[in-house]
């Protein structure tokens, strides 16, 4: 065991990917045993992530969670931002750009207005909790689009390191409404048909979350709702810590 113990330390980053694809396969496990797939996977992974991560910090009292653990070292470095951003990347390039233009000129403003509407909810929900620095409330903001555009956000600008969780958390709760919500407010929105999955996916942003809903509606929906969800993200990233923080800047003097 003790062998075991320093050959998985010193291969960190190969044992981060293994404990990363070990608790994805159980949440997709528990997803389908528990829900039928209508809690969708990534959201229980999420879930599972954040509570590992509190417990390692519980355990050596760090602040890097797991990755204060040496045999979890790797999970540092494979939750960074250089891995983050290369995901970004390559989701936005999953995208079909030709696809996205079918939906119009309104699903190309259903994801402006869905990053910004987001954006101001979470703003709002910060500066009313107390918070007063522009650069905690656009993290916060940001994470209300996404848990992606949050850390994203908050990195760029920053922020704590307890902002940037409170971002996830933001982006984790939205995707769990949105992911429970979808099947029950698609039929009374007309969401039954390829465009409007676009549109709606545009607006709502979380891709797990629209996917996860979506699936749950009708399974052929979820290609066109995931792909304005992508460039959502993509679109969040470039405007919440660029734009959207100089109008909070602003606003709050």
């Amino acid at each position: 065991m003790d062998s075991l113990l320093v050959v998985l330390t010193k291969l960190s980053l190969i044992t981060a990917f293994v404990v990363v694809g070990i608790v994805v396969w159980a949440s997709y496990r528990l997803s389908d045993v528990l829900s039928k797939g209508r809690f969708h996977g990534s959201a229980i992974a999420i879930i599972l992530g954040l509570l590992l991560a509190y417990l390692g910090g519980l355990i050596t009292g760090g602040e890097k969670g797991l990755a204060d653990i040496a045999v979890f070292t790797g999970i540092g470095v494979l939750g960074g931002a250089m891995f983050r951003d290369f995901a970004i990347v390559a989701t936005a390039f999953g995208a079909d750009l030709e696809d996205f233009k079918k939906s119009g000129s309104v699903g190309m403003l259903s994801i402006v207005l869905g990053v910004v509407l987001s954006f101001a909810v979470g703003a709002l929900v910060a500066v009313a909790f107390g918070y007063t620095d522009p650069v905690d409330i656009s993290t916060i903001g940001a994470g209300a689009a996404t848990y992606i555009v949050g850390p994203v956000t908050g990195t760029a600008l920053g922020a704590g390191s307890e902002v940037i969780a409170l971002s996830v958390g933001a982006g984790l709760v939205k995707s769990i409404l949105v992911m429970v919500g979808t099947p029950l407010v698609a039929r009374h929105i007309g969401l039954n048909n390829t465009k409007s999955a676009m549109i709606y996916g545009g607006l709502m942003g979380t891709t797990s979350g629209v996917a996860g809903g979506l699936a749950a509606t009708d399974p052929r929906l979820v290609p066109y709702g995931a792909l304005t969800a992508t460039f959502y993200t993509g679109m969040g990233c470039l405007l919440a810590p660029s734009l959207l923080y100089l109008i909070v800047r602003a606003l709050t003097g």
